[in-house]
């Protein structure tokens, strides 16, 4: 994790019209623009920074379109759009978006190092409360930590 690592839990609203306010702290880490796509394992969203979206990109065009390569890429830039925070810091979250991971008014946004995720606040709460602790710490031990 570096000095630049994106973290923290924020608490948000999307407005009728979808936007919803972007964390400062956030931003100001991802740069002016950055990428929302649909979550491969979970029912939010992810955001990437320019750099890390170009990466990660760059690996998934070299899977081959047979054994689930071209789902993924169906998967991830069919669901990915570009968000410009507005003077006030708000981003549209595109409708598609929102109907996918669930985001209707309350919202959590949280750091994950190199990307965040934005979460309907009922799942986030009962994501939290079913982590499975005892593989997080198996993953730890692994790690010597």
């Amino acid at each position: 994790m570096s000095l630049n690592a994106l973290m923290g839990t924020y608490h948000h609203n999307i407005d009728a019209k979808g936007r919803m306010s972007f964390p400062t702290k956030l931003r100001d880490i991802l740069g002016g623009e950055f990428i929302v796509t649909k979550s491969i394992n979970q029912k939010c969203l992810t955001i990437y920074s320019k750099e890390e979206w170009e990466k990660l990109a760059e690996k998934i065009a070299q899977l081959p379109d047979s054994k689930g390569g071209l789902d993924i890429k169906r998967w991830l830039f069919s669901g990915a759009g570009e968000l410009v925070p507005d003077k006030q810091g708000r981003v549209l979250i595109p409708s598609d978006l929102r109907e996918f991971a669930d985001l209707t008014k309350d919202v959590v946004v949280i750091g994950l190092d190199d990307k965040a995720e934005i979460w309907d606040k009922g799942k986030w709460d009962e994501k939290q409360q079913n982590m499975d602790m005892s593989a997080m710490l198996a993953a730890m031990q692994e790690l010597g930590i």
